[in-house]
């Protein structure tokens, strides 16, 4: 590291150790080192940006100023050729304050409280890799439900050296409080716990008695000296099918809990706006205490990762959701969508309901929300089941950790019936052949 990279480093990490604050010792080694690049090629062409010779970045334009754009690219897409150029690597200003104030919107319990201002990732992927960067060291361990996304697995274990460590995702058909507790209360000062709801696979988010559930656990592992930082995965956030779920975010609940926990809320318009193939998403740090100096150190350290793993992220995709959001059938037309997934989700009920025979085949899992919803399959194997449903009834599905996962989200509403009813049969060949 160049002395000035140290010094630029040094001061975000002295204003993160100010009045006492936990938060720097929550960084891990990388975290530490992170900075944003403010003296370098970034700082010195955002000086020169209103010269009338500025000779300082390495973007094109045309004799009259503007852009230089491949004219069959510009015509592809409704924005101004700006939106060709970089992005800042905090994201589009514009972006991240509409981001706000829509957490605003969607979490009224936030009202009152002190948060950053989100920093634009490349989507929810990339936000996990921001925190796990910033945040885990080799060998540490990290404290989630038995039943999660895969990936984790790249992220945190490949990606950073850290241990996923797990608990039974449920006791009984809720949400199991008490084991993620016990992990939290294990020997170790600093603790980290990823939660992720509505969750994948399952389909569960936690009931409005869940979240104060998890919110008095963390709060007393706080308390009994722990350093606990917690990645909020809403990757799904918003699509909650039921009454008595919690509608709004864990970050509402614990962005202000205790100067000894900090935040993470990642979230992002791919699941919530469908618009998966954009990769924009965001980051927010919510702690009791902060300061507004030691939010604006984080987001530069978060914004100092994407800066050196991807530039910034894609100027055409966070310039069309920021139009996106200023449109006024934006809110409509997001709630036609939420409705299609709600009948899928309603039917699945109804089907379940109507058809007590498909107990002896398997056990749905607890779901309330999202894209998925998993099954237990019952005296089979299902990853036999799976590769029988393909081959025998043209049906394709998901196996994790010993479940089916079933994205229906992606299922017309009427082949609903008929993909239970394959699966109920193949379970049930399978067992005559296995008894045969």
């Amino acid at each position: 590291m160049t002395e000035q990279a140290h010094e630029l480093a040094k001061a975000l990490n002295a204003d993160l150790q100010d009045g006492g604050s936990s938060l720097f010792s929550m960084l891990s080694v990388k975290g530490r080192r992170a900075f944003f690049p403010s003296r370098g090629i970034l700082g010195q062409s955002a000086e020169a940006k209103d010269s009338s010779i500025n000779a300082t970045i390495g973007t094109a334009f045309e004799e009259d100023g503007s852009p230089l754009c491949l004219e069959c690219l510009e015509g592809l897409i409704n924005l101004p050729s700006t939106a060709y150029l970089y992005a800042p690597s905090f994201g589009l200003p514009g972006l991240r304050d509409a981001w706000r104030d829509m957490l605003l919107t969607k979490n009224p319990s936030l009202a009152g409280k002190r948060f950053s201002l989100p920093v634009v990732t490349h989507a929810l992927t990339h936000g996990l890799f921001v925190a796990g960067y910033l945040f885990v060291d080799p060998g540490e361990s990290l404290i989630l439900p038995d039943l999660y996304w895969d990936n984790y697995e790249l992220l945190f274990e490949e990606g950073c050296g850290g241990t996923l460590t797990t608990f039974p995702m449920f006791e009984g058909d809720r949400f199991n409080t008490a084991g993620m507790e016990r992990l939290l209360l294990a020997p170790g000062d600093k603790k980290i716990v990823i939660l992720n709801f509505p969750n994948n696979p399952t389909g569960y988010t936690a009931t409005e008695s869940d979240a104060q559930a998890i919110r008095a656990a963390l709060l007393r592992a706080v308390e009994a000296g722990k350093r606990v930082v917690v990645i909020l995965d809403d990757a799904y956030f918003g699509l909650v099918y039921e009454q008595g779920v919690s509608k709004e975010s864990l970050f509402t609940q614990l962005c202000d809990l205790h100067p000894n926990l900090l935040a993470i809320k990642l979230d992002g318009p791919t699941k919530e706006d469908y618009v998966w193939g954009l990769r924009v998403g965001f980051m927010t740090f919510g702690a009791k205490g902060a300061t507004p100096a030691q939010y604006k150190a984080l987001e530069a350290k978060a914004a100092g990762a994407v800066r050196g793993s991807i530039s910034s992220v894609t100027n055409i995709g966070q310039s069309l959701l920021l139009n996106a959001y200023r449109n006024p059938a934006y809110a409509a037309q997001k709630q036609e969508k939420f409705n299609t997934l709600q009948r899928r989700y309603a039917r699945i009920k109804e089907i379940f309901a109507a058809h007590p025979e498909y107990a002896q085949s398997f056990v749905p899992m607890p779901f309330n929300s999202g894209y998925f919803m998993c099954v237990r399959p019952l005296g089979v194997d299902a990853e036999t089941v799976r590769k029988r449903l393909l081959a025998t009834r043209d049906t394709g599905v998901i196996v994790l950790m010993g479940l089916i996962r079933i994205a229906f989200s992606s299922v017309p509403c009427d082949k609903l019936d008929a993909l239970f009813e394959n699966l109920h049969a193949v379970i049930q060949e399978q067992k005559a052949t296995q008894a045969s």
